[in-house]
């Protein structure tokens, strides 16, 4: 007995639809589906075409449980029926939808995009989790979503940027410090974003310092020592900075966004982590207005000069002069990296800074007496 073609099976399957019990349709859905996944990637675009029709008028006449079937199947299809496929991502039932809006290679950007502003936020974060995502969508999505899907976004390493996309988001970050964080620490931020979020980020000391100088004023920022952190704040951060070292994250973009941020705790630990030296010579180069020291820290740290410089202009709150800037540069640049970890672990600084803590050891344990 010959076997039928494919094509005159779909003829039969056309002919049939209309007048066929639901559960017969469910079968002939589950077969048309078999002969999709099942067939080469050269017929595959041509059965998708054929299938289109019968597969539109079959959703109509399924269960919900099937479409969810369905869905999950053409989402790994890389050619499936266009006019199916796009029923199934539109779906008001999230279930149904999900699977292709996260998986489906076949869906257009634009189509993910009429989703994205017209669908609820279960199909929009799925459409944020998917592998690629390029910017005229990520920017429906920033306008669309809320703050689930924003920060789906930003974690998102596949989630394209477009300058519009950055200014839209700006602006949902303002006022929420979650938001503000992820998106400062995400890796491939441009430097310019993370400076008008620093700049537009409220200062927590603001209210408690009301008499503080302005920044404006060079000569009084220079002479303020920044603020250490207390042994509960390095107690905080050394867990996920140990963490990070150990996968290989502790780096120069890492540490350039603790210093920009202004995260004091989780730059000084870094330091400490990367150079090998303790909390107390990490503090005295921190502190100390010549800026040697910490520039062998940052060295033994095995940072670059970028990252070296972040450091530099932000520990004071203002920016060195050009003479500092290239006296700084100059050390970097001439050290050999093991003087720069021998010096800070073992030598001058080393002495220096276990000095300095036991005094301060002694003068805590007589104000606490």
């Amino acid at each position: 007995m010959k076997a039928n073609s494919p094509t005159d099976i779909l003829v039969e399957l056309e002919d049939a639809v209309a007048a066929c019990p639901l559960d017969r349709c469910a079968r002939i859905l589950s077969g048309i589906v078999q002969l999709l996944t099942g067939s080469g990637d050269r017929s595959q675009e041509l059965l998708a075409g054929v299938t289109d029709g019968v597969l539109l008028r079959l959703t109509d006449r399924v269960e919900a449980v099937a479409l969810v079937q369905l869905s999950h199947a053409l989402a790994e299809l890389k050619a499936a029926p266009p006019q199916t496929l796009r029923r199934l991502a539109s779906h008001d039932d999230p279930d149904v939808a999900c699977p292709v809006l996260l998986k489906s290679p076949a869906l257009s950007t634009s189509d993910l995009e009429a989703i994205a502003t017209s669908r609820g936020r279960r199909q929009q974060l799925a459409i944020a989790a998917r592998d690629l995502i390029e910017p005229p969508l990520t920017g429906a999505l920033v306008k669309a979503g809320d703050r689930a899907v924003h920060l789906a976004l930003i974690g998102n390493a596949g989630a394209l940027f477009s300058d519009a996309g950055y200014a839209a988001l700006l602006e949902k970050c303002a006022g929420d410090d979650e938001l503000t964080k992820a998106l400062a620490l995400r890796p491939d931020t441009p430097d310019l974003v993370v400076r008008k979020l620093l700049s537009a980020a409220p200062d927590p000391d603001a209210r408690r310092q009301p008499e503080a100088l302005p920044v404006s004023r060079p000569e009084a920022a220079a002479s303020i020592a920044p603020k250490l952190p207390c042994a509960a704040d390095y107690a905080n951060a050394r867990p996920e900075i140990v963490a990070l070292n150990r996968i290989g994250k502790l780096n120069d973009s890492t540490v350039n966004r603790f210093a920009i941020r202004g995260e004091t705790a989780n730059l000084f630990t870094a330091l400490s982590v990367l150079s090998g030296a303790p909390i107390e010579i990490i503090e005295r180069v921190m502190t100390d207005q010549d800026c040697e020291g910490l520039v062998m820290a940052c060295r033994a740290s095995r940072l670059n000069w970028q990252t070296t410089l972040a450091i530099l202009g932000n520990r004071s709150g203002t920016r060195l002069s050009f003479a500092e800037r290239e006296r700084a540069q100059h050390i970097f640049e001439t050290l050999l990296l093991s003087t720069s970890q021998w010096t800070v672990r073992w030598g001058e600084i080393a002495a220096n800074a276990k000095g300095s803590s036991r005094e301060n050891r002694g003068a805590k344990m007589g104000v606490r007496r």
